[in-house]
């Protein structure tokens, strides 16, 4: 799904029309709709207003990654299984101490979640 398309949805699934969501988002509409045909490709900062706008990554936007609702179960279950490997990994070396651990993971999960 082209980036234009993901946009649409997005908007369509608030209800609005491009010229309520441009208007929220101070952007013109007419450039607006070229991003929806993917004819023009949004620069940056407008880009990172509209995965805040709609709460999804710039990456979702440019065809990076997909929001959980949009994933099957398989999917689901193979990043899972991709991120505890990466956990694993990650605490081989670590002391035993589970709450360190937990600590640890605390602050990576907010560093992610805080962005």
């Amino acid at each position: 799904m082209k980036y234009g398309e993901k946009l649409k949805l997005l908007r369509n699934k608030r209800g609005l029309s491009q010229k309520e969501l441009t208007d929220r988002l101070n952007l013109n509409r007419s450039t607006y709709e070229r991003y929806e045909t993917s004819t023009t490709q949004p620069d940056y900062d407008t880009l990172k207003k509209l995965a805040d706008f709609f709460n999804v990554s710039t990456d979702y936007l440019l065809g990076h990654d997909k929001p959980v609702d949009e994933m099957s179960e398989d999917e689901i279950d193979e990043e899972i299984k991709e991120i505890m490997k990466e956990v694993d990994v990650w605490y081989k070396d670590e002391p035993e101490d589970k709450r360190e651990k937990l600590e640890m993971l605390r602050k990576i999960i907010k560093t992610f979640t805080d962005n």
